[in-house]
């Protein structure tokens, strides 16, 4: 007699089949960033609905614990804290509306990463990362050919002919080829995980993005050093950085301007290095000017016409209307001043804790992840894009899924339901 749909079997079915669902959306999601560059937040938030309703149906007794817990340690706690410095923001932010904006497009792909993390995780059929591994080989391919055939596929798709609408997808395979490649090598497709970092760094390596590049070789660096080097070394290194990172970011364009000679400015003029330099120092100027408070979340797209840059000199004034700093870490300390850099330097520091207590090579992949990601933030994008958002998430549920113990995996999900 077939069971209801109702009953215990027919849930666990259709849990099966949700998992499945939503663990293929995240293994495609490198492959649907190069074919539209701004997918990954719709798919990350579908695939997180997808586990969030499987698990309800599996057992909804244990979502809650899996969603509440995490935020009661004290990583959770401070990032709590630095969302509602976030919020407290606003009530002397110039433009509400835009800050809200950001929020909107920021905060709903945020919440979709942390489900996803949660849940997924334990969850992920077999399929998945054989599927993610495809995915990825498939994204440095497409890059690399349409990037040697003078982006034909870009003219064949009526789309923006510009070799940087390749960047995008080229930093999503900088987070999560690692990750992917992990629990490849987890589950003995060794092979498989090879060839998933060979074509991850194929598309980097072949993209326009300076930044994408830069975060590849940091990310290969630390992971590297951390598994040859007693573990204090690599945390330390970390540690370290990050908050150097954080330290230095408002004097990052003074400090570049007076050591960075010609010649690296030659070599790295597609990646406008001088123009990086000027906006640094543009930004780092405002917040020398009001360091306390910043000028609210969301500020920096309209950041030229905010109260504190009409206390920077005329000449500095200029690049403040770029949209960002280009730096997310001068982005916190412009829009959410001193409060908001100590806050997210103890996010930093508490999430180096948590690696320090992981096992190889779960370590040294984390660790190498940070550094990927940390050395991108320091050169590139807008720090509350939900694109970068949905990448980080994507990468840190892979990691996740590679530390979680196989005996957690239920059999029945060896293979897609």
């Amino acid at each position: 007699m077939r069971a209801r749909s109702n009953g215990p079997v027919g849930s666990e079915k259709l849990a099966n089949r949700l998992y499945a669902a939503g663990a293929a959306l995240l293994a495609v999601l490198p492959l649907a960033m190069v074919l539209a560059n701004r997918s990954s937040p719709a798919i990350i938030a579908l695939a997180a609905l997808a586990f969030l309703v499987g698990r309800v149906f599996e057992d909804r007794r244990t979502v809650a614990p899996r969603l509440l817990t995490p935020l009661g340690t004290p990583l959770g706690i401070a990032a709590l804290a630095i969302l509602a410095w976030c919020l407290v923001s606003f009530a002397w932010s110039p433009f509400p509306r835009a800050s809200l904006r950001v929020l909107g497009e920021f905060l709903p792909t945020l919440m979709a990463a942390y489900l996803l993390t949660c849940l997924a995780p334990g969850r992920i059929p077999a399929f998945a990362p054989r599927l993610a591994a495809g995915a990825i080989v498939l994204a440095g391919l497409i890059i690399a050919i349409d990037l040697a055939s003078d982006l034909a596929l870009e003219r064949a798709l009526g789309r923006r002919v510009a070799a940087f609408v390749h960047n995008r997808p080229a930093l999503t395979l900088d987070l999560v080829a690692g990750p992917v490649a992990l629990v490849l090598w987890r589950t003995r497709a060794r092979g498989l995980a090879i060839a998933t970092l060979v074509f991850g760094a194929l598309g980097v390596l072949r993209s326009i993005s300076g930044a994408a590049q830069l975060g590849l070789l940091a990310g290969a660096g630390l992971f590297g050093l951390a598994r040859l080097l007693p573990r204090r070394v690599g945390i330390g290194l970390a540690g370290i950085g990050l908050g150097l990172a954080v330290a230095l970011a408002p004097v990052e364009g003074d400090l570049l301007a007076k050591v960075m000679p010609e010649a690296a400015h030659e070599r790295l003029v597609q990646s406008s290095s001088r123009a990086r330099v000027a906006i640094a120092r543009s930004f780092g100027a405002a917040v020398a000017a009001d360091p306390w408070r910043g000028a609210g979340f969301g500020t920096s797209a309209r950041f030229a016409e905010t109260p504190v840059a009409g206390t920077v000199e005329p000449e500095m004034r200029i690049l403040l209307g770029v949209g960002h700093p280009h730096n997310s870490f001068l982005q916190v300390w412009a829009e959410l001043g001193l409060p908001g850099a100590c806050l997210a330097a103890l996010v930093l520091m508490l999430m180096v804790g948590r690696i320090a207590a992981m096992l190889q090579p779960d370590r040294a992949a984390a660790l190498g992840l940070v550094a990927c990601a940390a050395s991108i933030a320091f050169v590139e994008h807008n720090g509350w894009a939900a694109w970068w958002t949905a990448g980080l998430g994507a990468a840190i549920t892979w990691m996740r899924e590679a530390a979680t113990p196989h005996t957690e995996t239920r059999p029945e999900m060896d293979g897609p339901a």
